[in-house]
């Protein structure tokens, strides 16, 4: 209430609470990972504060800035993905906070001339997420189990791989970055090996597969031990990419032929003929090549002409299929912000002798003014509030059917067709 002197009985005087921290999720091209996340499960905004003397607004909560890695993948619990952050300006709001409630200003009428309550402010969202990072790379490694991309990633870039001679050495992707001639970087994602039915889900094969959604080129290594196998191990890569998602397996791409050291260079010859023959017969399933290289990660053979051929295919215009490239116009798109709409409870309900008052967020009360005077705002507003469950709710905190509610402020009849209800 207003106390000051020499004015006498001031009036109610009390401001509005202010609304919630939201908690935002913003990409951080510094980070690689999520593992910052798993120090910390659990991320709460500030309050806001209450309202104050002459009319005063209480302050808004702080937000919270959650860091995530460009390639980051925000899914609700019920497995709906919220946001897609693939670059180093985007920003989801996750959780929402409250709004203020209304001071006792708001509730001053012709018969209530100092009220001595407030409205309680409504509760912010509270979401259980799910964080899934798919690898950002300008290449990937794609080859069957024992196929010496491990042991390429470690010879051209600065990644420690384990290496070893048998199958499904590497269990996790496993990112390397190579220094360009002009100082620039490469950064390679060497992905486990793809057994045939991979698309299916053989051996992980989702998992590992999901990988190559975010690489602007595929290295499909080939190893030289069995030579007449050679086409069929490369038509089993492309047949997996193109069941999973055809737009990977169109990405241009870089055939390497590896333990080149285990054969002489008639066989090498005798293998690149039936690559360019497997080329051939797949050519309706898979991105242009860029060249085929033998090399040895072993000896260090052939590895000169395929760095030379890596960073020109890097270097060139993306090549990849018309429906994965984005809209002409999204290069603009340089900051993006992602507000999911949450499930949250949208009203309060509460009960005083006049009857029952209804808050809630902004839009209810927007509708809420309309509906005073358009007939049509009226049918909006009721299917917003049965929508939301604040009709039943009504009901069964024991109104009923023509009683006057206070929603959003504005005095209101409303009408639900209920077993049960009075008419």
């Amino acid at each position: 209430m207003r106390r000051e002197a020499h004015v006498p009985r001031g009036g109610v005087d009390g401001g509005d609470g202010g609304k919630g921290g939201d908690v935002i999720f913003v990409t951080d091209t510094s980070r690689r990972d999520l593992a910052h996340l798993r120090r910390k499960l659990r991320y709460f905004a500030d309050d806001g504060g209450s309202g104050g003397r002459r009319k005063s607004h209480g302050a808004d909560g702080e937000d919270v800035i959650v860091p995530v890695p460009r390639g980051t993948q925000v899914f609700s619990a019920d497995g709906r993905k919220i946001a897609d952050l693939t670059s180093g300006e985007e920003r989801a709001v996750i959780a929402v906070g409250g709004r203020g409630g209304w001071g006792n200003t708001h509730f001053v009428s012709s018969v209530r001339r100092a009220p001595q309550f407030a409205e309680i402010g409504l509760p912010g969202d509270e979401e259980e997420l799910e964080l899934r990072l798919k690898l950002m790379a300008d290449a990937a490694i794609a080859g069957l189990p024992n196929a010496g991309k491990s042991s390429l990633l470690r010879r051209i870039s600065n990644a420690r791989p384990k290496v070893g001679d048998y199958p499904f050495t590497t269990l996790q992707p496993v990112l390397g970055t190579i220094e360009r001639p002009d100082g620039s970087q490469l950064v390679v994602v060497d992905v486990p090996g793809l057994l045939e039915g991979a698309s299916e889900g053989v051996g992980m094969g989702h998992e590992f597969l999901a990988h190559f959604e975010r690489a602007n080129m595929l290295l499909h290594t080939v190893s030289l031990e069995d030579i007449e196998s050679v086409p069929a191990h490369f038509a089993v890569i492309v047949d997996e990419l193109w069941k999973f998602d055809p737009r990977i397996a169109r990405l241009p791409q870089i055939v390497v032929l590896s333990k080149s050291d285990l054969v002489d260079d008639e066989q090498v010859t005798r293998a690149r003929e039936l690559v360019d023959q497997a080329a051939a017969a797949t050519a309706d399933r898979r991105g242009p090549i860029h060249g085929v290289y033998a090399l040895s990660s072993a000896t260090g053979r052939g590895l000169t002409e395929f760095m030379q051929g890596l960073f020109a295919a890097s270097a060139a215009p993306n090549e990849r299929a018309p429906e994965r490239d984005a809209p002409l116009e999204m290069h603009l798109d340089e900051y993006r912000v992602y507000r999911p709409r949450s499930k949250r409870r949208r009203w309060r309900i509460y009960r005083d002798k006049d009857g029952f008052r209804v808050a809630g967020d902004p839009a209810m009360h927007l509708l809420a003014e309309r509906a005073a005077e358009d007939e049509a705002a009226a049918e909006q507003l009721q299917a917003f509030l049965e929508d939301t469950g604040a009709m039943r709710a009504l009901r069964m905190a024991g109104g009923r059917n023509g009683q006057t509610v206070n929603v959003g402020g504005v005095p209101l009849e409303l009408w639900w067709d209920m077993p049960g209800d009075d008419i």
